[in-house]
């Protein structure tokens, strides 16, 4: 089969998020299971040098975008059986940031529009092309409205993927026909128009042969007026095509015994070698504390979904215990000086890095005995996998991907393979920590038990390649 995946970010040339990480796993995924994959991707400034030098000039070509008419390269790299094209247009991609421009919608109608055009030039007719997220919603609309009659295009299938419900591409009515250039015929049906906005997902999941979501429970979620944000509705009315995915992670990059940025690398097998990461991050943190006292983790953007919230409510009690929390990443100015306060008030229980860091996200996940993650949502979580991948045990409110992954630890059943609350309430999250932090303390036989359970868990791409695969197949 021939499978055309388009996403704006994609690991490892450029990443802000778990779109990038889904982008860069699962086409290798299916391409090692013997399917021709290729990935189209914006050649953002934020790609580096080394990874230029490594591409081929292919071709260029000029694509009409309304009124416009623009300079489109486009370059191709090949590596582990996935063919990479990136489409080149330094007025729209030579920025600062991936995302967060004035003309986000114009550029990435371009990006949409452009991978469509140049298709024929390639020699190259996909069975299914993939899109993701708003950025790249456009794809099924211009497909349906622009190509799908001409006779390279026929037969074509497009399959959406939402990874975050809560970003839709949202803006006035005025950019469909001057930005866009679809017809305002489509705004008055209604088909491209949600609560008086264009809404390019709510389009997108109308055009799409299929939609798909990043795990089973956040399929049923965005179904419901809780979660999905305005779009329940429509999502309710197109049950029928809509699949919940878990998304995995990449075993190679997120593995304990081979991961560069440890201290000492470690597996299910080597489990007192992890104790030297936890000594060595704790030194780097600046944190008292010996092998007995817990030390919780987060890598989180700052933002009020991931649960901040309830932290900040009860964030004095969980440090007034003998506990140490060690803190990564950037947001919310509420959140960071939330934390920083926290520092001031309690030097040598928490520390808090405002930034993004590999390097030490790494870190954390193997020093850290737990990890929280109390998201309000959480479409699929991949901390929570590769916490597990390091024998750090997550503590996580039951919702979407945090639910199909981690389990309740039942001591006397000898199940579960976490620690986990129901209700978006900071008490139970609080009683949950202590929960674990005692388990921690007082049954090292059944920490251990937990700590291996994850760490020779399956959260590998390939079943969830195979249900793609279902997907593409179906069509």
């Amino acid at each position: 089969m021939k499978i055309m995946y388009v996403a704006s970010e994609v690991a490892p040339f450029v990443k802000t998020g778990g779109l990038g990480d889904v982008a860069g796993s699962l086409p290798k995924a299916l391409a090692a299971k013997g399917h021709d994959v290729a990935v189209f991707c914006p050649l953002h400034s934020a790609i580096s040098t080394d990874w230029r030098q490594k591409m081929d000039f292919v071709k260029n070509a000029y694509v009409q975008l309304a009124w416009r008419n623009q300079y489109c390269g486009v370059f191709s790299l090949k590596q582990d059986g996935v063919t990479y094209y990136f489409i080149d247009n330094e007025y729209y991609f030579a920025r600062v940031q991936v995302y967060g421009e004035y003309d986000d919608a114009e550029r990435f109608a371009f990006f949409s529009k452009a991978v469509l055009e140049i298709l024929p030039d390639l020699d190259w007719k996909p069975d299914v092309i993939n899109c993701n997220d708003w950025q790249t919603a456009l794809v099924p609309v211009y497909y349906n409205l622009m190509f799908s009659a001409r006779p390279f295009y026929q037969g074509i299938k497009t399959v959406f993927t939402i990874h975050n419900i809560q970003y839709q591409g949202q803006y006035g009515r005025e950019i469909l026909e001057y930005v866009l250039g679809i017809d305002d015929a489509h705004y008055r049906s209604g088909f491209m128009v949600l609560d008086g906005d264009v809404n390019l997902m709510k389009a997108a999941i109308l055009a799409a042969s299929a939609v798909t979501t990043v795990s089973p429970t956040y399929a049923e979620e965005i179904q419901t007026a809780y979660y999905g944000h305005r779009m329940d509705v429509i999502l309710r009315q197109n049950s029928w095509k809509l699949h919940g995915i878990l998304n995995g992670i990449d075993m190679e990059v997120f593995n304990p015994l081979t991961d560069p940025h440890l201290y000492k690398n470690y597996g299910p097998k080597t489990l007192k070698d992890k104790l030297q990461n936890k000594r060595e991050l704790l030194k780097l943190c600046g944190l008292e504390g010996d092998d007995g006292t817990p030390v919780i983790g987060m890598v989180t953007r700052f933002v009020s979904h991931k649960g901040l919230d309830l932290l900040e409510a009860v964030l004095h009690d969980i440090l007034e215990d003998d506990v140490r929390l060690i803190v990564l990443g950037k947001g919310d100015w509420r959140y960071e000086q939330m934390f920083l306060e926290a520092k001031r008030l309690y030097p040598a229980k928490i520390s808090a890095s405002i930034m993004f860091s590999g390097d030490l996200a790494d870190k954390i996940y193997a020093g850290a005995d737990m990890f929280l993650m109390p998201s309000r949502t959480e479409p699929c979580g991949l901390a929570q996998m590769i916490s597990m991948r390091y024998g750090t045990i997550p503590i996580v409110r039951e919702t979407g991907g945090l639910k199909d992954t981690v389990q309740a630890f039942v001591d006397y059943l000898g199940t579960g393979n976490g620690f986990t609350f129901a209700s978006y309430n900071a008490h139970d999250m609080l009683h949950v920590i202590r929960e674990a932090c005692e388990t921690y303390r007082t049954n090292k036989e059944a920490w251990a038990h937990l700590m291996e359970l994850g760490m020779t868990a399956d959260f590998s791409w390939d079943a969830s390649a195979d249900k793609y695969l279902e997907v593409y197949e179906s069509l």
